[in-house]
This record gives structure tokens, sequence and C-alpha cells, in this order.
């Protein structure tokens, strides 16, 4: 794969081979989401990678191309447990060599403990179920098993001071999410910068981002907002992106002093307690 390629998800190799198999059946996106019953916006959308069709969809797709239930196969191995806008940078997340993630008012999802992550779930719910909080929790915490490996990825975690002092989940569960993040720094498997609350406005304080960079692949920039996220890889947004990150690491504490900050966060939610 060359350099300026966006990297090949499975989502990704799925639409390639929908577009191959359609033009070679000599049908354009229109004649296709007439035999399946949708849009021809929905079929550019599968084939870019960016959705993948649902079950029925993809037997119907089957049908249309006289795949043999070839596509509604694969669909069985790509099924996600993560939305939609979601589902692609879980899934880069996996190859990515280096991680810089910035937390606005919440800790990223790669560092949530479980119970700051249920306090989460909860807290966007009229209603829930404990079997269903258990369900997302599992999901969200499984993806911090890429720090699991003690060099791969190399992981930047830049944090606003409001993820501190912002208590979700209460004192105790807050106190031990701060206790996570400063155990991975202090053993150096991230490496950790707040930007202080004295440092006023900074460039990153419209929104979360993430940079996933890759051996073989150009850099994706994600930004996420309320149901909504959105994956870019053109070249500029990316640009923009981590010189967006450089001008707020620039305003952040030193790793160390970050530390301490976390550390001391804990220790005033630990003696709360007492």
């Amino acid at each position: 794969m060359t350099s300026h390629h966006r990297p090949r998800t499975a989502r990704v190799k799925y639409g390639e081979e929908l577009r191959l198999r359609r033009t070679a059946a000599g049908l354009t996106q229109e004649a296709l989401s007439e035999q399946i019953v949708c849009s021809p916006t929905l079929i550019s959308h599968f084939e870019a990678g960016r959705r993948l069709p649902n079950p029925d969809d993809a037997q119907r797709i089957d049908r249309a191309l006289s795949t043999d239930g070839f596509f509604a196969r694969w669909l069985e191995d790509l099924d996600t447990k993560f939305v939609d806008h979601f589902a692609a940078v879980a899934e880069l997340e996996r190859h990515a060599t280096e991680i810089r993630q910035f937390g606005l008012t919440l800790v990223p999802g790669l560092l949530q403990t479980d119970s700051y992550a249920r306090a989460l779930f909860r807290a966007h719910r009229p209603n829930h179920r404990s079997e269903e909080l258990d369900r997302d929790v599992v999901i969200r915490t499984e993806r911090g098993r890429v720090l699991d490996s003690a060099l791969n990825p190399v992981v930047w975690t830049l944090l606003d001071e409001a993820v501190l002092r912002r208590h979700i989940g209460g004192p105790a569960v807050m106190a031990e999410q701060l206790r996570n993040i400063a155990g991975l720094a202090d053993a150096g498997r991230i490496r950790l910068h707040i930007v202080p609350f004295e440092v006023g406005a900074h460039a990153l304080l419209q929104s979360l981002v993430t940079l996933l960079s890759f051996d073989d692949s150009a850099p994706v920039a994600y930004v996420e907002g309320f149901m909504t996220g959105h994956l870019m890889d053109d070249p500029a947004a990316v640009r923009a992106s981590h010189t967006a990150y450089a001008l707020s690491l620039g305003d952040a504490l030193s790793h160390d002093d970050s530390l301490a900050l976390v550390q001391a966060a804990a220790e005033e939610l630990e003696h709360g307690q007492q």
C-alpha cells in the first residue's frame, strides 16, 4: 500500500469488492439500488466503506449480482458492536503505530475504567437495564487492550483540566479512573499532558480529537460530537488537526507536572471520602 492512501479497513475492502462486482455485472449504482430497494446514495456509502448493509440488503445484493451469498456471508464477519460512525475508527486503532488523543470534557475511551464507562452510559439513557450496561461497558473497555503491549502503539494523551474536575460516577469512581491514568503515565505506557484552566482558550477547545498514524498508510484524524463522528483522511484536514494538537500541546503542562496534577486530584477525591 502506498503512503498516500487511507488505511484499507475490512469495511473498505467490502465496499471495494461490492463496487468491483457491481461494475462487472454492468450495473450502475442507480440500477443496483433499484433492485435492492434503497437509494443510490446508500450504495455509494456501502462502496466507500462508510456504512455496511443490513443482512436483508446483503442478501438482495447477492441476488442482484448473482454472487451466491458472498456478501451476506462476509457481512457476518464484519458485524461490529460499535455505532456506524465509530466502527472504522475502532478498527484503525488496532493497526495504528501512534495514537494522539485529546479529551475535552471526558476521559478518552481507550483509558476508561469499567465504572467510569458505566456511569457515562447510565447518564445518557432515560431507562437502562443492567445487561445492556454490562454489554456496552465491555465493548468500550475492550478497546483498551491496544495498551496491553508495552511499546505499540505509542500513545499521547492530552487532556483539558476539565476532564479531571468533572467527577463522573462520584468520588470513588473518579479517583479510580484518575489512578488508572496516572498508573499508565507513571509506567511510561502513555505520554500525559494536561492543559490547565489558567491557559484559557486553546486550539482544541471546541472538540475531542484523535490522530492515528500508521507504518504503511497516511495518517487520519477523527472528531466526534453528539450522535455523530467524522473520520478525516483529506491531507489538508489531517495537517490542520495535527497543527491544532501541537498548539494545545504547547500550552500544556509537562509530563511530570501533568502526572502530579492527576495524582493530586485523585488524592483530593480519596481524602474527601474519609
